[in-house]
């Protein structure tokens, strides 16, 4: 059975399978659909529509799937998808998506989203992935899987995040972040290198790793323009299945890449 305190506010539509927890002061609205084994922080606020997975903790005064901060949103019918196994701390804001946007704001699972962030509009996390304290994403993010985003950091509107990435706290982005990166800001953002700790710890062997960072360092400190790093990179490195993710991910870069 599921535990509900009595002062949760719970409306008729909402359907929580077996196992869900609410705890006290929790509002929980129409059409959200919460699975089995997920716990609803006190005073936590989830709107739907929305779907929640599987053993996710939503802690006190999380506010989840609450209508978008975009302007041109005009209350068009839209949602949010949570998978399973993530844990969304104090404070932190999920906004379901918008028309423009494909209509939805989607978390992968197995992901840690730090007190007080905030994940806009047709932002797309995919799994494993950390967003640190006040970490702020803009509407229409994508992150890959595995990546990590620093306290206080700011990304901007439809940039990527590549798997295996790393960004300093407070770095702000304004253009793509390349995977397996460790990006930092002084003045501007700035690639250091790749994020060999993070790979280390997610099983990186060291002939993963050194053929990354011979990609990188054709990349970033030849002197070598981008076009001209990628060809010598498919030249020598492109059967390796790493540095051919890099290579596309450059390559479908909108709004370019931090180097």
């Amino acid at each position: 059975m599921s535990e509900i305190h009595p002062t949760a506010v719970i409306h008729p539509g909402a359907k929580l399978e077996p196992g869900v927890i609410v705890q006290p002061y929790a509002v929980i609205g129409a059409e959200v659909e919460i699975a089995e084994g997920t716990e609803v922080g006190a005073h936590a606020i989830i709107e739907g529509p929305i779907r929640i997975g599987r053993r996710n903790r939503i802690f006190p005064h999380a506010s989840v799937g609450l209508i978008p901060q975009d302007l041109k949103f005009k209350g068009e019918r839209s949602e949010t998808v949570i998978g399973d196994d993530n844990r969304i701390r104090e404070f932190s804001t999920i906004h379901r998506g918008t028309e423009g946007g494909g209509a939805v704001t989607r978390i992968g699972s197995h992901n840690l989203i730090m007190a007080y962030a905030h994940v806009a509009h047709d932002c797309l996390l995919g799994d494993h992935c950390i967003l640190g304290n006040a970490a702020t994403l803009a509407g229409h993010v994508v992150i890959e899987d595995w990546a990590s985003v620093g306290a206080f950091c700011g990304v901007h509107q439809f940039c990527r995040i590549g798997r295996h990435a790393f960004i300093g706290g407070y770095t702000v982005i304004t253009k793509d972040v390349l995977p397996y990166s460790l990006t930092v800001q002084e003045r501007e953002a700035r690639v250091f290198g790749i994020n060999v700790i993070g790979l280390r710890r997610r099983g990186f062997d060291r002939e993963r790793i050194e053929r990354l960072q011979q990609a990188f360092r054709l990349l970033t400190q030849s002197k070598l323009n981008t076009a001209q790093a990628l060809e010598q990179i498919r030249a020598s490195l492109n059967q390796d299945e790493d540095v051919a993710a890099l290579v596309r991910f450059i390559e479908t870069a909108d709004r370019g890449i931090i180097k």
